[in-house]
């Protein structure tokens, strides 16, 4: 019993490391475009840290019918292949931003309006997607990005935002 559990640990171990052989570019610049509550772009930047990890940066803006936001958001992500050009990565971070919300009714008198205090916030995110890394050098992803604020979200619907993305980046 020992032995075969010997074996099955080597033979997990060994498709693991063979899983990991992949290629990721030193660079990668480009767009992601999302919802999260209302249309975003970001202009996105991937830097290789390691063999299997790397750094990305956005910077976007965010519009909805509530508010409209611009947002800085920094990740750190392992990547791990599944075939040739396909992977999959996950990873976390945090992101700052600044938010102008739209006026509201008065909830006692509609036919007041009233401003909506905006500002500064501050979240931390997860990330999860798939990435198709083609022969010319161009990555293709979707990714699903939770966020959670933890400043500034007071007048937000909730602190919770399921960010779903494609991104198209250009490899250098």
């Amino acid at each position: 019993m020992k032995i075969f559990s010997m074996l099955l640990l080597m033979g997990i171990c060994t498709s693991f490391t063979n899983l990991q052989a992949q290629e990721i570019a030193d660079n990668a610049f480009g767009l992601r475009l999302g919802d999260s509550d209302g249309f975003g772009a970001e202009i996105s930047y991937q830097r290789l840290l390691g063999r299997y990890t790397r750094a990305e940066i956005d910077f976007g803006y965010r519009d909805s019918r509530e508010h409209d936001a611009i947002k800085l958001t920094g990740l750190y992500q392992w990547v791990y292949g599944i075939d040739r050009g396909l992977n999959w990565y996950y990873g976390f971070g945090a992101g700052v931003g600044s938010v102008s919300f739209e006026p509201v009714p008065n909830a006692n008198n509609p036919n007041v309006i009233e401003e909506v205090d905006g500002g500064f916030f501050a979240l931390v995110a997860g990330d999860v997607g798939i990435e198709y890394n083609f022969d010319i050098p161009v990555l293709v992803s979707l990714d699903v990005r939770p966020e959670y604020g933890v400043v500034g979200f007071g007048n937000f619907d909730n602190r919770f935002n399921f960010d779903i993305a494609l991104g198209v980046r250009y490899q250098f």
